[in-house]
């Protein structure tokens, strides 16, 4: 195994602490404020009827959006390229998780990034 060039004080910690968490959980809070902010009335009003959050990991940002039933899951599909344009101004690395109704499939992902090759699903 390598050892790191870093001195200690550099490397990152080995352990995640309470405090860290909460930093974490308050970085998200605001990521989702300000993506909120800067989506259009539509899309406003389709989160408002959804339940959302931003998580952020070493990888990704990752927008969940669970829909309550068919007709807001359907109404969302149709919007996740407006969606995901609001969410590449944020990280272009970011990902949708969709969640369809409980007991009615499962979730996909998608990159932001790929939304332009499958536009063609969302029209």
């Amino acid at each position: 195994m390598n050892k790191p060039s870093l001195p200690p004080d550099d490397l990152p910690p080995s352990q995640v602490t309470y405090l860290d968490e909460m930093l974490l959980q308050d970085l998200d809070e605001v990521i989702g404020k300000y993506f909120y902010a800067n989506c259009n009335r539509i899309i406003k009003v389709l989160l408002s009827n959804c339940q959302w959050c931003i998580q952020t990991n070493s990888r990704a940002l990752v927008l969940i959006i669970m829909c309550p039933d068919r007709e807001m899951y359907w109404h969302i599909c149709n919007a996740i390229p407006d969606i995901a344009k609001n969410l590449k101004q944020f990280s272009p690395r970011a990902k949708i998780r969709l969640c369809p109704p409980p007991n009615q499939g499962a979730p996909w992902e998608i990159r932001v990034s790929e939304i332009t090759n499958y536009r063609h699903w969302f029209n």
